[in-house]
């Protein structure tokens, strides 16, 4: 019988065809192998619309070699596209549009404002969430300040850090900010007054760019840098929600935000949080809360946003043991396990949505009353 396909949906990073995640897609075609399912890479731009083709790019596990050759279009489509300020992110717009019927593992999940909105309607998750306000003035930050501690403000569409500002009052009333450009570099730390906050901010543009003010949690560890954990949500072989893991992420010197692009580096959760909360037991407990408001919040946002394989939760802890939901990341890496040594773990991540796209394609088989011979074959 003829195995099923999946697309793994991508966008190119640069003119000259840089895949982001090509290691981790190589990974992907061999336990596709062993799964029964084949596995190619493309991007809208690999597209021919007219016939309905793809020039599609193959890893060879013999050879170990990448090639091109034109291909029917999937039984399934793993989306893995991260917004870009490109052309590209057009073409990707187009293809979603002209393709959006067929079958994806993941439809796109939408922007940090719009998902905390949705979060907010329902009362298991709203507590969960830090306060946070659409910027429509600068006033409005001004009002958080007055509010909170310390404040950090996010472009709604920005990943990995960039973009961020962290705004922290002192008890002489000075404003300490601290920060990452748009190209993750880190802003040098500086104190001013809260009148000169607006003249600040001013360059930001923070109503152009579209950016959220969300109350600032203490995440800082004891060697001053700051700390937080990434909990991987995603669809298991019969297709149900399951936490696959959560690692602790340890921010570099200076930095504001705990990214490993950022320079950051991980840690298992349990080490990081029984440190952090000097109880054992009530790390457990605490381990074991957010889990299941993990799987919670995943299964909510697919009945809101359609159809998702996977979530990455980013949580901060507090030092009572408190959980908050900083943001949710729809396309999430999975070198926190790696780094942190959950070699197992890191191995279900990459396995998971290929079981679940088995799983996808045996439900549409069955729904269509025909027989079904295509089985998840056990990994464990």
């Amino acid at each position: 019988m003829k195995q099923p396909v999946l697309g793994i949906l991508t966008l190119y990073l640069n003119e000259a065809g840089l895949l982001e995640e090509r290691s981790i897609y190589q990974k992907m075609t061999s336990a596709g192998r062993n799964l029964g399912l084949s596995v190619f890479v493309f991007t809208p731009k690999d597209v021919n619309y007219k016939d309905n083709k793809i020039h599609a790019q193959f890893y060879n596990l013999d050879t170990k070699t990448w090639s091109r050759r034109w291909t029917s279009f999937p039984n399934m489509i793993y989306d893995r596209c991260r917004i870009q300020r490109t052309y590209r992110f057009e073409q990707l717009k187009k293809f979603r549009e002209h393709y959006g019927h067929l079958t994806f593992l993941n439809r796109p999940l939408r922007n940090k404002w719009t998902i905390h909105s949705i979060l907010t309607k329902d009362s298991r998750y709203k507590s969960y969430l830090p306060a946070t306000k659409y910027v429509n003035d600068n006033q409005e930050i001004t009002d958080m300040i007055k509010k909170y501690t310390r404040v950090y403000l996010k472009p709604i569409n920005g990943t990995g850090g960039r973009g961020i500002l962290r705004i922290e009052k002192g008890k002489d009333g000075q404003l300490h900010i601290q920060g990452r450009d748009q190209s993750r570099r880190i802003i040098r730390p500086q104190f001013i007054s809260t009148a000169e906050l607006n003249s600040y901010l001013e360059p930001w543009n923070l109503k152009g760019k579209r950016y959220i003010a969300q109350q600032g949690i203490q995440i800082k560890l004891a060697s001053g840098r700051v700390h937080d954990y990434r909990m991987l949500v995603q669809k298991n072989r019969e297709g149900n929600w399951e936490v696959t893991g959560c690692a602790g992420r340890i921010g570099a010197a200076g930095s504001i935000t705990s990214n490993l692009h950022g320079g950051g580096h991980a840690a298992t959760m349990s080490a990081l949080l029984k440190e952090w909360l000097r109880d054992e037991s009530k790390a457990k407990q605490v381990k074991e809360e957010a889990e299941k408001i993990g799987v919670g919040i995943a299964a909510y946002l697919e009945q809101n946003c359609g159809r998702l394989c996977e979530l990455a939760l980013d949580l901060a802890i507090d030092r009572k043991g408190g959980i908050w939901l900083l943001e949710v990341n729809p396309k999430p890496a999975r070198e926190v396990f790696a780094q942190a040594g959950e070699k197992e773990v890191y191995r279900k991540a990459i396995i998971r949505p290929l079981e679940y796209a088995l799983w996808l394609y045996n439900q549409k088989k069955r729904r269509n009353g025909k027989e079904v011979h295509v089985t998840a074959a056990d990994m464990e």
